[in-house]
């Protein structure tokens, strides 16, 4: 029986797992992969302390600071938790490889993932020009083109986040008008730099070399003229929402309507007691590295506090 299993690898998860060895929390650590979605990023600038660091780094790092923790923290990764139900006053977790762990608390960094639109060369030049985070890795396009796919608040979002760095931006709209906010859609409807594209749907992302290479164009249906369109650019950011890694908890802790767990913004403990969620997978109003870091301290310490009550 652990005192603690933390869900999750990414920079939430392992602050979490710091913070929890140096309390000498009875602790396993369950992930994937270290990194979480910046695992892809070629350039990391806003990562609090470190001027610049590439996704790789960024994860090497946390995992190194995570494995240099002694004492009672133990660490399974290239797994992946698929169940948790509740067994007495604590749990029983289950992952992939048919592992099941017994646990008085739970944290959850599990993180989300961002929907793809599912074209050819999207997967194949993911971080070599296709991104999924503008705050991340706008700043790698100065004075370059982009496209931003989709309408919604995300690409209105990801718009503002470029405008100081890319010298043209495309926004690719499936539908005949923009879906996000109206102020913001104001805004970069009026900007020089931007070209709005509607009743367009992205055919296929290429690149030079086709395999390994860099964008170097979009390819579009024009749903109007039933014409196929191509964009010359440097980049593509895909901009059409994310799924928060959830459901593995969906009948224990409340969710709210787009499966993000509801949380306590002032300890980070969910609808169950036993449960706390910090991050991407959670109802947070920034989806960030550093706020999932911070909240992940914030949970930990009362995960701590609660602990020795129960004790």
């Amino acid at each position: 029986m652990y005192d603690l299993i933390i869900v999750g690898g990414g920079p939430g998860g392992v602050a979490a797992g710091i913070y929890a060895a140096r309390k000498q929390i009875k602790t396993l650590l369950i992930t994937d992969s270290f990194g979480g979605q910046s695992l892809v990023s070629a350039d990391v600038s806003n990562w609090i302390g470190t001027k610049s660091i590439s996704g790789y780094d960024l994860a090497k790092n946390l995992e190194e600071h995570l494995r240099a923790q002694s004492g009672t923290i133990e660490i399974i990764d290239n797994d992946l938790v698929e169940s948790v139900k509740k067994i007495g006053d604590g749990f029983s977790v289950s992952t992939k490889k048919g592992q099941t762990y017994a646990t008085r608390f739970l944290l959850i960094a599990s993180g989300s993932r961002r929907k793809k639109i599912g074209v050819p060369g999207e997967k194949e030049f993911e971080g070599k020009g296709v991104y999924y985070c503008s705050i991340c890795d706008a700043p790698l396009f100065g004075g370059k083109t982009v496209a931003v796919i989709g309408g919604g608040n995300a690409g209105l979002e990801a718009v503002i986040d470029l405008l100081p760095y890319a010298s043209k931006i495309y926004v690719i709209v499936r539908s005949d008008a923009l879906k996000g906010d109206p102020v913001t859609q104001e805004k970069i409807k009026v900007h020089p730099n931007v070209e709005i594209i509607y009743n367009a749907l992205t055919q296929e992302i290429l690149g030079n070399p086709p395999a390994g290479g860099l964008v170097t164009s979009l390819k579009y249906l024009d749903t109007t003229s039933n014409q196929n369109k191509d964009l010359k650019l440097d980049g593509v950011f895909v901009e059409v929402g994310a799924v928060p890694n959830s459901d593995f908890v969906k009948d224990i802790v409340k969710l709210n309507e787009r499966g993000e767990i509801i949380a306590d913004p002032r300890t980070q403990v969910t609808s169950d007691p036993g449960i706390w969620a910090i991050g991407d997978a959670t109802d947070v109003l920034y989806k960030q590295n550093n706020i999932s870091a911070g909240d992940a301290i914030k949970a930990l310490l009362n995960i701590y506090e609660q602990l020795n009550k129960r004790k």
